[in-house]
């Protein structure tokens, strides 16, 4: 995309919810309509990793899972504007403290990695 000159406006940026920390076991696909259907697919050995990943560096930045999600894909050259919606004023705040919050170079590799198939 970058040699094209492309970039990317990302859809599901929080991946319906599940970057955010909100689904954490089959029991918490009862959440919402999301997780008994978009969400399963991440209900994995591969989507709790990530959430570990996600999990340490909220706690290393003071920060949270969907603020950190937010600020690593901000953090790609690729990505034009990640796409994420809030249902309260609470989610709105962590969404827009990702715009606050850098990650470093290490940090964004740990995530890469944990993220990579």
């Amino acid at each position: 995309m970058l040699e094209q000159g492309l970039g990317v406006i990302s859809y599901f940026a929080l991946a319906s919810g599940f970057l955010t920390g909100k689904y954490r076991s089959q029991d918490d696909s009862t959440k919402s309509m999301r997780g008994d259907t978009i969400v399963q697919k991440y209900l994995n050995e591969k989507g709790f990793s990530i959430l570990r990943v996600l999990d340490q560096v909220a706690q290393e930045y003071n920060s949270n899972p969907a603020s950190v999600s937010i600020a690593w894909l901000l953090a790609r050259k690729s990505i034009t504007a990640p796409i994420a919606s809030a249902t309260s004023i609470e989610q709105l705040k962590e969404l827009v403290q990702a715009v606050r919050l850098y990650l470093n170079a290490d940090t964004i590799e740990n995530l890469n990695i944990a993220s990579a198939y």
